[in-house]
């Protein structure tokens, strides 16, 4: 039988303590008595060092009795904070992608209509701002669509990181930007469909932060072990060290932030899918490095209890067909 902690430690306060009383008492009671025949007869045998011995398992008892309430207590405390804060977050966000989305699907809408009746030059530049800005604000609805639809539950599928990363790269090619790949034939790791989101973003950040005439992007893939590493250099200016101090902290405030929710994504999508991202800024540009579990030796696994579940099931229903054989007054069938 497989000791679980887990289930032991979803026992109420009062059944630990109920359990630990039970098993100290005994055990003094049971060191009293070793210790007493160790010296051969019932001589040794003190009541009052057992009297102490009780008293101590009750006094911690009622210590330990304490403890795992109080424990559980704030436990449950954060818990229902989370679950509102999850509430809210939910809330906010359908709020954001639905209601904000469709006012803005509205103001672009006008936006045309003005761009087609108004002739001014400098009325033309501040449509064109206010074109852009509503792109930018649906692009990000779009990036909190993704994040929200994206499952917490660590990844069970294997996908191919190099026919990802070429069609991120064949989505930002043009004659403005420039991608060569260093990639092996293929590169299989643990993850599912989503993570083709952060390695897009990487390639659109690399393009879109870039205000030189030529934007240069390098990809590699190389596998280490049980490692696959994802690397992606560009020529851009790089990232503010502000921005790459929040995404270590893992906190933003007022006075620091960054300055878009795409570098966001890429964090919170390759560790939902158990990778790691790291970002290197240069004179050169950025380097970015996103992790991943290698799914070579996870598919053999996978392969190997599939075949071994399904030998059990085979094994099962020859069982069956014999027993059901059986009843029914017949030799079973001696070549199941």
């Amino acid at each position: 039988m497989k000791f679980d902690l887990n289930r032991l430690c979803d026992r109420s306060p009062r059944a630990l303590t109920l359990g630990y009383f039970c098993f100290g008492m005994l055990f003094v009671f049971v060191a009293e008595l070793v210790f007493a025949f160790a010296l051969g007869s019932l001589a040794g045998w003190m009541p009052s060092r057992l009297a102490i011995g009780w008293a101590f398992v009750v006094a911690s008892s009622l210590f330990l009795y304490g403890l795992v309430s109080g424990h559980r207590q704030q436990t449950e405390a954060a818990r229902q904070e989370l679950e509102t804060s999850n509430q809210q977050l939910q809330v906010l966000s359908r709020v954001f992608r639905h209601n904000i989305r469709n006012d803005l699907n509205v103001i672009q809408g006008y936006t045309d209509l003005l761009t087609d009746r108004i002739d001014d030059e400098r009325s033309q530049e501040c449509l064109e701002t206010i074109r852009q800005t509503t792109d930018d604000v649906v692009a990000i609805s779009e990036k909190l669509r993704i994040i929200e639809d994206a499952s917490p539950e660590p990844p069970t599928t294997r996908i191919d990181l190099v026919e990802t990363v070429r069609a991120a790269a064949n989505g930002v090619d043009d004659r403005d930007v420039t991608v060569t790949m260093a990639t092996p034939p293929e590169a299989w790791i643990l993850a599912d469909r989503s993570v083709e989101y952060p390695i897009r973003e990487v390639f659109e950040n690399a393009v879109t932060h870039n205000s030189g005439t030529t934007c240069r992007i390098h990809a590699g893939i190389e596998a280490n072990g049980t490692t696959t590493c994802l690397e992606v250099r560009d020529n851009g200016p790089g990232i503010p060290e502000d921005e790459r101090a929040v995404l270590r902290a893992e906190e933003e405030t007022p006075l620091s932030h960054a300055s878009s929710i795409g570098l966001w994504l890429v964090k919170w999508m390759c560790e939902t899918q158990g990778g790691t991202v790291g970002f290197e800024t240069s004179d050169d540009g950025t380097t970015v490095r996103l992790r991943f579990e290698s799914a070579n030796g996870v598919a053999s696994q996978l392969q190997s209890d599939t075949k071994m579940e399904q030998e059990a099931e085979s094994k099962r229903a020859a069982r069956h067909r014999r027993v059901a054989e059986t009843r029914a007054g017949r030799e079973p069938n001696s070549l199941d």
